[in-house]
């Protein structure tokens, strides 16, 4: 018996999933304009399926799959068939999208839809119930987003970012500067706490301002220990760098807080930002709570 040969191509996959009400859409329609054939809402028990489908379909090389939680009792088995998809000349990323429970509650009051699992019970139980289905695909998703304080705006500029440029691995970083007493961001892959330093707030000159201000700027940067914090970090970050390559992981979130997020962390943050591109790295800056005071 004569067998056909195998005429399946090489394949970028992004995976998208994450928490309902995150922005899952927002981030499929932002590789769609990426030029990415997007599978939307698909169950994850025809995830194989699709891909093998795509593997053979001529001028489709950049697939990205939206899984939906409505997938159930599938998700404990998805992992499997993610883990091989390296083996099969698959270049997979995985994006995960996540939100306070709070907030999450906010979109599908305002929006007036149930959660998919809430099940005739409260949204918080939906909510709960998706969380502890998806554990294992947040624990190894290459690139996690927290959508709780950010726009649809941000969250496509956050996804092209990771997704518009066709060059050689390299790892991208994002140095988020946020306020402690907002709570630390939970898409942090290394958090550094900068209260060590004087806090500009308590010069009333300084106050009204923030930390992109070059006089607040360079009042923090020029205190004791400012110099060797950012020499610190930016070495963390480039040994890091190659660790995480090896390893896969492409994306790393680097969270520099204050007290509230305005003024130390905020100068901080757009030093190490600068010093990071100077090094090459594909890096942005994002001030999560600037402007909440």
């Amino acid at each position: 018996m004569q067998h056909e040969p195998d005429e399946r191509h090489a394949l970028r996959l992004a995976l998208v999933t994450g928490m309902s009400g995150a922005g899952r859409s927002t981030a499929a329609r932002a590789l769609e304009d990426l030029g990415w054939f997007v599978i939307d809402n698909m169950p994850p028990s025809l995830l194989q399926s699709a891909i093998d489908l795509a593997r053979r379909t001529p001028d489709v090389g950049k697939v990205g799959v939206v899984l939906d939680a409505r997938g159930g009792a599938f998700f404990r088995e998805v992992a499997d068939v993610i883990a091989g998809l390296p083996a099969e000349g698959i270049d997979l990323r995985t994006v995960y999208l996540e939100a306070s429970d709070e907030a999450l509650v906010r979109r599908f009051e305002s929006s007036r839809r149930p959660h998919p699992l809430q099940d005739g019970h409260r949204i918080l139980d939906g909510l709960q119930a998706e969380r502890a289905l998806l554990g294992d695909l947040r624990a190894n998703a290459d690139l996690v987003i927290d959508t709780t304080s950010i726009n649809v705006h941000e969250l496509r500029r956050r996804i092209e970012q990771a997704f518009a440029v066709d060059e050689p691995p390299q790892l991208t970083c994002a140095v988020m500067s946020f306020g402690f007493k907002y709570g630390i961001p939970v898409d942090a892959d290394l958090v550094a706490d900068a209260r060590f330093l004087p806090n500009p707030y308590w010069d009333e000159t300084l106050r009204p301002l923030t930390g992109q201000d070059p006089r607040v700027s360079a009042d923090v940067l020029g205190r004791p220990g400012a110099t060797d914090f950012l020499d610190s970090y930016q070495r963390l970050v480039q040994i890091v760098s190659e660790g995480y390559l090896r390893e896969g992981k492409r994306y790393v979130t680097v969270a520099v807080g204050c007290t509230g997020g305005k003024h130390r962390s905020v100068a901080i943050a757009e030093a190490l930002t600068a010093r990071l591109a100077d090094d090459g790295m594909d890096v942005s800056c994002i001030h999560r709570d600037l402007g909440r005071e």
